[in-house]
């Protein structure tokens, strides 16, 4: 087997290892921290809004499910995938909107958590979209093919 050049490793390499300066792999670490404890919050306050702290009257507690796409974002954003970064991004939209629509409809402690999930949602949508801006930088530019 045809072991890989330099420059093909690199290619193949994770590009946050070995292609930032110390400072920027700081920041993006940091960025990523606020991704997971964001998603981990919208999670926690999903399972804890329906199943316990103000579920809906006659519910059966169903609408805890609504956390399970979060869930399978977590893999990965562990492991640095740029695509899981940029699907949570969009996907994040979807539970902003919930919290708008809770938020000025709901009454008492449902509204109070309506709230904290639209300011979790979008914290959560603007460190992705920030993550993935400082991650993108060290790409090379496209070279435009000539005809």
């Amino acid at each position: 087997m045809k072991t890989p050049s330099p420059e093909q490793a690199a290619l193949h390499a994770d590009t946050i290892v070995g292609t930032h300066s110390a400072d920027r792999l700081r920041t993006i670490d940091q960025w990523r921290v606020v991704c997971l404890a964001c998603t981990l919050g919208l999670i926690v306050l999903g399972l804890g809004w329906e199943i316990w702290w103000a579920p809906l009257k006659g519910g059966t507690g169903a609408l805890a499910l609504k956390v399970l796409p979060l869930t399978l974002c977590l893999t990965g954003l562990l492991k640095h995938r740029m695509g899981a970064y940029r699907a949570l991004s969009l996907l994040v939209w979807l539970y902003v909107l919930e919290g708008l629509m809770r938020g000025v409809t709901d009454q008492g402690v449902s509204q109070v958590l309506a709230w904290l999930e639209t300011l979790l949602g979008v914290v959560l949508f603007t460190a992705c979209s920030v993550y993935v801006r400082l991650r993108l930088k060290v790409l090379p530019p496209k070279v435009e093919a000539t005809p």
